[in-house]
């Protein structure tokens, strides 16, 4: 039997190992930097950034859903954007992440938001497909611009920025 449930923070070392999990997955470890403390503290601080929701079978988290409230002017309401939705390889195919994502859409729906979002790398064929097949619109005309870094401090401070 699986339970989705909210995260705790007695879940955060066992999350952090999905993440980096995820990381894997997506070829990524080499910008996996997250620990213990700051997941801790953008879930369960004073002042918390994220929300998120774990799938645990057997005692086990197995999968999780990490996610976190935007606004859209054009909406005029807030919306809710899911920075990640993992669930390990042998437990796909279960419905843990249908289950997962219906029930941050559900929060979505009670928070009366406006939008529901997240993004999925272009090579996930299988996301792509899942996302679709659960009545997302996958939106061609937009790009995900990120600054991070030494860009961001240069933005911040009006250095200028090196162009390569």
């Amino acid at each position: 039997m699986t339970t989705i449930r909210e995260a705790t923070s007695a879940d955060v070392g066992a999350m952090l190992s999905l993440m980096r999990e995820l990381a894997e997955f997506e070829s990524l470890t080499h910008l996996f930097v997250a620990t213990e403390d700051g997941l801790r503290d953008a879930l369960f601080g004073a002042r918390p950034a994220a929300e998120a929701l774990v799938a645990e079978k057997a005692g086990k988290l197995v999968g999780y859903a990490l996610f976190f409230h935007n606004y859209s002017t054009f909406v005029g309401r807030r919306g809710l954007y899911l920075e990640d939705l993992y669930v390990q390889p042998d437990q796909r195919g279960t419905g843990l992440g249908t289950a997962l994502l219906r029930r941050v859409a559900a929060l979505a729906v009670e928070r009366q938001c406006g939008r529901f979002e997240w993004t999925v790398l272009d090579w996930n064929q299988r996301a792509i497909d899942f996302y679709e097949k659960m009545g997302a619109s996958i939106m061609p005309d937009w790009r995900v611009v990120r600054v991070a870094d030494d860009a961001l401090e240069q933005l911040a401070t009006g250095a200028k920025a090196s162009n390569g």
